[in-house]
């Protein structure tokens, strides 16, 4: 079965990997979910990620963290922009969840980034998905 939207599709399973304390999950493999995987393990919302070849596609497997007493450390991972309500923003439109405790994950023309490096760089784009 073909997937129309794998960013949410890797949302959802880190999300109800979460909910369930397991140590790992395996996401489809592309180069927007290598990116925000990256984006993840920089911020510190996830220990590491394997990229799997497997003759196909491929998969990620994300290795999940918790905090000091087995809590996930983010409560939302929301994904904004979808494929029928594209969503991009300025660099000065950009969101600061929780005011800067939280992160937005934006694909820009220098790579998926997380919202920090992308105002840094003076770039905007399509706002992915926001981690609180």
């Amino acid at each position: 079965m073909a997937i129309s939207d794998p960013i949410a599709d890797m949302l959802t399973r880190i999300r109800n990997a979460a909910r369930n304390k397991s140590k790992t999950t395996d996401c489809l493999n592309s180069k927007v979910c290598r990116g925000i995987a990256e984006v993840l393990q920089t911020e510190g919302f996830i220990d590491g990620f394997d990229v799997i070849e497997d003759g196909r596609q491929g998969l990620i497997k994300v290795r999940l963290k918790y905090g000091p007493g087995g809590e996930p450390l983010f409560h939302t991972l929301k994904r904004m922009s979808k494929p029928g309500r594209r969503v991009y923003s300025g660099v000065d439109g950009i969101p600061k969840p929780l005011q800067g405790l939280g992160i937005a994950i934006v694909s820009t023309s220098k790579g998926v980034l997380s919202d920090r490096k992308a105002r840094a760089e003076r770039v905007g784009g399509e706002l992915l998905c926001v981690v609180e």
